[in-house]
């Protein structure tokens, strides 16, 4: 029997709702992004953000059932993320969500942010199952999680301060490339030669599959500090690239090690981050001189999306994973953290 889940994701800037069969098969998604609105103040700003989420998302959810060519009714549950981000985002959709599932009398899920993004990796590779390594690298997190089941995860590590995705958006902020940082960096970094700067790479107690990155950012402001006190030419392309290649080792480093002290053959990357065409590079020749396969969702389904959270929700439905209509938001919530439902 399909089941089809209509599942909303408004945890931070982008307004997306998708329906979603089975967790693998993606009706529709549609995304409204705010970038160009949050682009002039070089960052989100979460009341604008909230404000637009209000303004989409009738219209967002109303082309996403269009788009898969079925009717309110034809929904056998409702999803949506109820952490972490941006607690008025995150409310914006949980309402949403709550108050169709009870006008329709449908059940109502709650996904977990980051287990959407582990789980983007279902729709990209159906054949795709636990267990499997996942590194997972977004704009406020950093993990290398174990996968042993579709809702048993075992985490290995994680950022101890700024998340990759911090890190990108503030070094790209001091070295002159406008919001969104990340995408501005893997572009400018094309020009630059990765090897022009030895930037440093944390190294954590002996075995730790933990990350730090606010050492490698402070390096950076340092260098261009200096270099600019002491009236040097600064080349923007080079800092791009040399930053870039000290957080790709890093996270490389981190998810082949796991895999081989775990015994892993498989590893998938999630999270906006693993958008970045050099760290995509540089995991996939690591992984392919170990003899790991590694599964990629495309750029799409790495960035924020509803469709992942539609499959993710999947697994939770059959489960009996079902959230009463007094569910919170809960924008501080860690992954694998359970709350009272």
């Amino acid at each position: 029997m399909s089941v089809r889940i209509l599942a909303i994701e408004s945890s931070c800037d982008e307004t997306a709702a998708a329906v979603v069969e089975n967790g693998r098969e993606v009706l529709s998604s549609v995304i409204s992004s705010q970038i160009a609105i949050h682009k002039e103040y070089g960052g989100v700003v979460p009341e604008i953000a909230s404000r637009q989420h209000i303004k989409a998302i009738d219209r967002v959810v109303d082309e996403a059932l269009k788009n898969a060519n079925i009717s309110k009714k034809d929904i056998d549950a409702v999803a949506v993320t109820y952490g972490p981000g941006l607690v008025g985002a995150l409310l914006v959709g949980l309402s949403w969500a709550k108050a169709f599932a009870y006008a329709l009398n449908k059940p109502l899920i709650p996904v977990h942010h980051i287990e959407g993004h582990i789980a983007a990796n279902y729709i990209q590779n159906k054949a795709w199952e636990p267990p499997f390594m996942c590194l997972v690298v977004s704009g406020g997190h950093t993990h290398l999680v174990n996968i042993t089941g579709y809702r048993d995860m075992e985490i290995l590590g994680k950022t101890r301060d700024d998340a990759a995705g911090e890190a990108f958006d503030k070094v790209a902020r001091v070295i002159g490339i406008p919001y969104p940082g990340g995408p501005g960096i893997d572009k400018l970094s094309c020009e630059g030669d990765p090897d022009a700067i030895s930037f440093p790479r944390a190294t954590l107690e002996e075995g730790s599959y933990d990350f730090s990155f606010s050492g490698l950012k402070s390096a950076v402001l340092n260098y261009l500090n200096k270099a600019q006190m002491k009236g040097e030419e600064i080349n923007r392309a080079d800092v791009a690239a040399s930053f870039q290649k000290a957080v790709t080792d890093v996270l490389c480093e981190r998810a082949i090690r796991g895999c081989k002290d775990k015994g892993q053959t498989t590893l998938a990357l999630a999270g906006g981050v693993t958008a970045n065409k050099h760290l995509r590079a540089e995991i996939s020749r690591a992984c392919e001189e170990n003899g790991i396969e590694l599964c990629v969702p495309e750029p799409v389904l790495c960035t924020d999306n509803a469709a992942m959270i539609g499959s993710a929700a999947y697994y939770e439905y059959i489960n009996g994973n079902i959230a009463d209509l007094d569910l919170n938001a809960y924008p501080s919530l860690r992954l694998g953290e359970t709350v009272t439902l």
